[in-house]
């Protein structure tokens, strides 16, 4: 008699995962939870030349086995242009105060960095940015030429039976991977909920809590590649 499976299993068959937990959600509203600033550096193609002559890139996927996309270089701006940026930011947000945490074991947050990805190279990878370490996050886009769609995208929880979830991480949860307890969630577990087109220098400000990813990603050569300047900061 062949073996027979434990009590409650059925032979043959995969367990169904868990279901996610089903996060708050916050509809992004502009000028509550996101800012839109344009025009935010008098000259902005000096900075994307100054970008574009760097020679000290750091390599992620494909080039790689770093999971993060494309090429990094830091810093991104000077400390002129940087305070230029934090001064328009306190102003949108009303923050007094901003500053940048210290990362875990003295590691480096990727603040004012400079980051190119491509077509092929990622594609939307909804996630929050960590409340330990930011309130506020912002993406200044540095590229002329590239479409709209490669902008960047608030997102919400896509669940079964057609439900929407939520988009929001909150305490005692620092980012998304604890919020719903695993790093793996299936490719259409988020929907794209708002999108703000890319332009030429324009800043996006965001609660970092917010679901959030790149629309998408764009060109083969490096002049023409999705780049932008990230920044994090704690208010």
């Amino acid at each position: 008699m062949p073996p027979q499976p434990p009590p409650g299993m059925r032979s043959g068959r995969t367990p169904a995962p868990a279901p996610l937990p089903v996060l708050p959600y916050r509809k992004p509203t502009k000028g509550r939870d996101y800012w839109v600033l344009d025009d935010v550096l008098p000259d902005v193609d000096a900075v994307r030349e100054r970008c574009l002559a760097k020679d000290d890139w750091v390599k992620g996927y494909p080039y790689t086995s770093e999971t993060w996309p494309g090429l990094r270089a830091m810093p991104g701006l000077e400390p002129a242009e940087l305070g230029r940026i934090e001064r328009l930011v306190k102003k949108a947000t009303g923050a007094k105060e901003l500053w940048v945490q210290q990362a875990p074991g003295g590691g480096t947050l990727n603040h004012n960095c400079v980051q190119v990805v491509g077509e092929g190279e990622s594609e939307p990878r909804p996630h929050t940015d960590s409340r330990a370490l930011c309130r506020y996050a912002a993406v200044l886009y540095l590229n002329p030429d590239v479409p709209k769609d490669c902008g960047t995208s608030f997102y919400r929880q896509s669940l079964p039976g057609g439900r929407l979830g939520g988009n929001v991480v909150q305490a005692p949860h620092n980012n998304l991977v604890e919020a719903l307890g695993t790093r793996f969630v299936a490719p259409n577990a988020f929907e794209e909920d708002v999108r703000v087109p890319h332009k030429y220098n324009r800043l996006l400000l965001y609660n970092a809590n917010l679901v959030h990813s790149a629309t998408g990603y764009f060109g083969q050569e490096l002049e023409e590649k999705r780049m932008t300047a990230v920044f994090f900061w704690m208010a």
